[in-house]
């Protein structure tokens, strides 16, 4: 159809989007964490995996909101997100959506997709591609 084929011309930006909204919406399990903001019902002690996760959850969220180091912090964070459904979620239950591993996986495979497909627009990252 013609208008989804118009609709390519503003790829760019919807990958833009969608990184930023999923960095912001990644943040806050990061300042849950570690500041308990929102407050949430599972506060956790920050020994070891919480505040690992925690720091790389804030700031790899804040790189990932600016679009400054798309694809390592991508790389980090798909790791980490596969990490924590196996080891958090997958023990609970086989189906994610009883095991409370849903949001994990989604954002993994996010991040997997940003690994390949960059920054998109209004990225840090495309500063340099402006003077060329």
């Amino acid at each position: 159809m013609k208008l989804f084929e118009s609709l390519a011309q503003y790829g760019p930006q919807a990958l833009g989007v969608l990184r930023i909204m999923t960095a912001l919406q990644f943040i806050e399990h990061g300042t849950q964490k570690l500041f308990n903001f929102p407050p949430g019902p599972h506060a956790e002690a920050l020994t070891g995996l919480a505040l690992s996760s925690g720091i790389l959850e804030f700031a790899g969220g804040v790189l990932l909101a600016v679009g400054l180091f798309t694809r390592p912090v991508a790389f980090l964070l798909c790791g980490e997100m596969a990490i924590a459904y196996f080891m958090a979620h997958a023990p609970r239950d086989f189906f994610p959506v009883n095991n409370g591993g849903d949001s994990a996986i989604s954002f993994c495979f996010i991040f997997l997709y940003l690994i390949f497909a960059g920054s998109g627009a209004f990225a840090l990252d495309n500063r340099n591609n402006a003077k060329a």
